[in-house]
């Protein structure tokens, strides 16, 4: 049965994990499953175990598949004690609790020192704050902690047979582009910072090695539902690094990736060193740099305005566009889970300008997509002011195929917004990687792509978002 050429990629994203097999030599998906992941911002792994072996079998098995690889949700720890056991639940990337022991870690170091040896201005988000947040508040299992790895780290793991009562934690792998998003990665010389580890968890701690663009993990262990045994196993990634590697991005591209949070990002061949704190310097798949700026609050906003509004996402976007460009004054700052960029954790979502006139279904629907644009674009800004700037944006994640959304970021940038073909980006370039592990190299998979009608700029919106920031004290 392993005779027909493919390969799956498996996507452990926040809200779900997903699975697709796909024809080596084509891309083209065959089949695919999916599993939820539970909702809450703090996560015992094993769920996520769980959940990876459910997607599995609802896309039918892996039993004719000649390689697997595994991406996820980036920054979020698991703490693993000596024998491989799991110390306790895992906080998200997005959970907002550990922003004190950010702070705490800025305040010791110096914001810029981590900028310059890290590349990032260390937010709530990143695995080293979650190490701090471990420290002070749980220090017992601080204590217990031997070896610290994030979600596809773990997940590839367990594919290789180890895990609790059969363990080796110097087997556990990594790739740059996880290393990079730790928070204790220098971009420089391309190795882990140890004594940042120390400084947060208050001990070190074993990291899994990081294994170059075209290195596989190792193959796949006995007895795992669904998985056959002995098939390569690739790197795996970020799930940015590896929709950025299947979308075949170019210098110039720029990617705007709507889904749980917003992220904005194109390649660069050096790092980034932002001392303004807001671009990240994370590592792509494939041996450069993905300077990268998000957002905590992205497609939820619209999951947000259906329930309020009482419609789908379909008639959210219909509304929408029945509106006019600035939704007649009402305007929307969508910091329903606090924000990351600009960092504002403990701030709420928050309406401005509303009448008696303007207070409409139309207008609330637009101002809902038009507030969460305008936190998307304002990344881009912060790319361009590090020298990076972007010929075309590509636009990705579950809200990019809305017509609102579509129509009016053409409205709010000044370049050829363009929409890949849909599919599933994650999964499509852990696909990749699980090919690389198999025959050596990534194959050529070309991705379709339609360019959106060019619309004049319309500064309105942004000038309102601006104001009503201004307004709460949310600028300098």
């Amino acid at each position: 049965m392993r005779g027909r050429g493919l390969v799956a990629g498996i996507d452990s994203s926040t809200q779900s994990c997903k699975v697709t097999v796909r024809d080596i030599a084509t891309g083209e998906q065959v089949r695919e499953g999916k599993a939820t992941h539970p909702t809450g911002t703090i996560v015992h792994p094993h769920r996520w175990w769980g959940a990876l072996l459910a997607a599995v079998r609802c896309a039918g098995g892996l039993e004719d598949v000649l390689a697997v690889s595994v991406s996820g949700q980036q920054h979020t720890p698991i703490f693993l004690d000596t024998t491989g056991h799991v110390v306790r639940e895992s906080p998200l990337w997005n959970d907002t609790g550990s922003h004190a022991h950010m702070v705490a870690l800025n305040n010791e170091l110096g914001k810029e020192e981590w900028i310059k040896r890290t590349g990032l201005p260390i937010t709530l988000s990143d695995t080293v704050s979650k190490l701090r947040w471990l420290r002070d508040t749980d220090p017992a299992s601080a204590a217990r902690t031997a070896a610290v790895a994030v979600v596809h780290d773990w997940l590839t793991w367990r594919l290789l047979g180890y895990g609790e009562g059969a363990t080796d934690l110097t087997t556990l792998t990594t790739d740059r582009s996880e290393a990079s998003g730790t928070g204790y990665w220098s971009p420089d010389t391309g190795q882990y910072c140890m004594d940042l580890v120390e400084h947060a968890l208050g001990r070190s701690a074993v990291l899994p090695r990081i294994l170059g663009p075209h290195e596989r993990a190792g193959v796949t262990a006995d007895g795992i539902p669904g998985v056959p045994a002995g098939i390569p196993i690739g790197v795996g990634s970020g799930d940015n690094a590896a929709a950025a590697l299947a979308l075949g991005i170019a210098e110039g591209d720029a990617v705007m990736s709507l889904g749980t949070s917003g992220v904005v990002y194109l390649r660069s061949t050096q790092p980034v060193h932002d001392l303004s704190g807001y671009v990240s310097n994370y590592a792509d798949a494939s041996g450069g740099h993905l300077p990268l700026v998000a957002t905590l609050n992205a497609g939820r906003n619209f999951d947000a305005g259906t329930t309020m509004l009482g419609c789908t996402h379909a008639e959210l976007s219909k509304l929408a566009l029945h509106s006019s460009s600035g939704a007649e004054g009402l305007t929307m700052l969508p910091f329903f889970e606090g924000e990351r960029t600009p960092d504002l954790p403990t701030v709420r979502a928050s309406l401005h300008g509303a009448s008696l006139f303007n207070f409409t279904r139309e207008n609330m629907a637009r101002a809902i997509i038009e507030g969460t644009l305008v936190s998307q674009v304002a990344m881009l800004d912060a790319l361009a002011s590090c020298g990076l700037s972007a010929d075309r944006l590509l636009l990705i994640g579950g809200a990019a195929p809305s017509p609102a959304v579509q129509t009016i970021l053409t409205q709010m940038v000044d370049m050829p917004v363009v929409l890949p073909a849909v599919d599933e980006y994650v999964t499509r370039g852990a696909a990749l990687q699980a090919a690389c592990a198999l025959e050596g190299d990534f194959p050529s998979w070309p991705v379709t792509v339609e360019e959106m009608p060019p619309a004049p700029m319309d500064r309105q919106v942004i000038m309102q978002h601006a104001a009503a920031m201004s307004a709460l004290g949310y600028t300098d």
